[in-house]
Parts: C-alpha cells; sequence; structure tokens
C-alpha cells in the first residue's frame, strides 16, 4: 500500500514541477513592406505571450503590448544599452507601442518588474521572456 502512495506522491510533484514551467511561446518577427518589424504581445497574469520574440538586427521594431485584464499592476522592461534597447512601460487595457531599433545581436531579457509585499516578483513567477536579436 505504502508503494502505491509514494508512486502517487512522486507522479503529484512531477506534474507540479512541470506546470510550474512557463510554456514557450515564440514569435519569429518578419520586416513588413514599410521595413518595420511588428510584434503583438499580451501581459498576462504572470506571463508574457509571446516570451520569446526574435527580431532582426538594425531593422526597426514595433512592439505592440498590453495588459491582459485582472488586477494586478504589470510593466515590460527591457534594458539594454549595449543594443540601443531601453524600454520600461506601464501596462494597462491599452495598447502601448514601443519603438527601438536594436543594434546588436544577442539574446536580452525582460520581464515585469512589479512585486507584491512578501510574494514572489512577477519575474519570479513565469512573467518574464527573451528578446533575441538576430543577423
Amino acid at each position: 500500500m505504502w508503494k502505491i502512495g509514494a508512486v502517487m506522491l512522486l507522479l503529484l510533484c512531477c506534474f507540479a514541477a512541470f506546470a510550474a514551467q512557463p510554456a514557450e511561446r515564440r514569435f519569429v518577427a518578419v520586416v513588413d513592406d514599410d521595413g518595420v518589424q511588428r510584434v503583438r504581445m499580451i501581459g498576462g497574469e504572470y506571463y508574457f505571450d509571446p516570451n520569446i520574440v526574435e527580431v532582426k538586427v538594425n531593422v526597426p521594431v514595433e512592439l505592440h503590448v498590453k495588459k491582459a485584464g485582472g488586477v494586478a499592476p504589470h510593466d515590460i522592461v527591457l534594458k539594454a544599452p549595449e543594443a540601443g534597447i531601453d524600454v520600461a512601460e506601464e501596462l494597462d487595457g491599452t495598447e502601448k507601442i514601443i519603438s527601438f531599433t536594436p543594434t546588436k545581436t544577442g539574446s536580452y531579457p525582460f520581464e515585469c518588474s512589479k512585486r507584491f509585499l512578501f510574494f514572489e516578483s512577477h519575474k519570479e513567477q513565469g512573467m518574464h521572456g527573451v528578446l533575441e536579436v538576430v543577423e
């Protein structure tokens, strides 16, 4: 009987660990006819969708981002001055358009910097991602 309980506990722990991992939601931007890469992103309750964004270096980017419903405040912060990127924008229900032109290839993390007192930060709860700048 204890073996069944041990197996059930092991399965429950594995499921909980798997469920806690945010799903990878990748978006590869294309250059529109006007020479701009446009990315639409939602910041929800402790996630960004997409959370991995690939763009081309030295091509303008428009990041269209807004907050999904919910009461928790969110923002998006992406600091990569070495690549010409400096983003810090509060999110609400209206779409924000953030423009920049990445000048250096690399992987640059973005996150929600919000945190409630005595709780994990939104980043620690899964609200983060990566901007991948490629040739």
